[in-house]
């Protein structure tokens, strides 16, 4: 994964990330909306939503387990097979949401990824986290697409999910973190 550029913009910080992946658009898709199952390149979590994907609904990534919610956010943009982006907070810190925006064009060796990460504040431990990530998300996102199985990184932090709940902090149980709109997408 090749990062393209990260520019400033007085306090906040944007990233763009890109991969090329030997899929079918329609496939690479298909596995970036899942909301039905762990995700891998997402770190093991499930993105919950009230009725599906679609612009103007809320939305979090959450354990299997339904216990911890790491990610909450409103849906922005919702194109397939093309562009899905929507706002992004960490639960456990007490940071301003950003913008992220997953964008697949073909390309003659198959789909270009790019993450998009937007309006991180600068310096804070949403940018590092954010761009620390964004590697593990288009390798594994590329590994499940290209061969149905996700990267050694993702098949680890897959196992290991379970073990990690007993670190994760109280601020981000499920029950603090209801899927709840803030009208932001509509």
């Amino acid at each position: 994964m090749t990062k393209e550029a990260t520019k400033g913009e007085g306090t906040t910080v944007s990233s763009v990330y890109k991969i090329t992946i030997d899929a079918p658009i329609e496939t690479v898709w298909a596995i970036l909306v899942k909301t039905d199952e762990a995700l891998p390149f997402f770190f093991g979590a499930v993105c919950d939503t009230q009725d599906g994907l679609r612009k103007g609904v809320p939305m979090r990534m959450i354990t299997p387990d339904r216990r911890f919610v790491s990610v909450v956010g409103e849906v922005l943009e919702f194109l397939p097979p093309h562009k899905y982006s929507h706002t992004f907070k960490f639960t456990n810190v007490d940071e301003p949401e950003c913008i992220v925006t997953y964008e697949l064009k073909e390309v003659e060796d198959g789909v270009e990824f790019s993450l998009v990460m937007e309006n991180m504040p600068a310096g804070s431990r949403t940018e590092k986290s954010m761009q620390q990530g964004a590697a593990f998300i288009g390798q594994n996102l590329k590994a499940l697409a290209e061969t149905g199985k996700p990267a050694f990184s993702g098949r680890m932090v897959t196992m290991l999910g379970p073990v990690m709940g007993l670190f994760t902090p109280k601020v981000c149980k499920a029950e603090n973190w209801p899927l709840r709109s803030t009208g932001k997408g509509e």
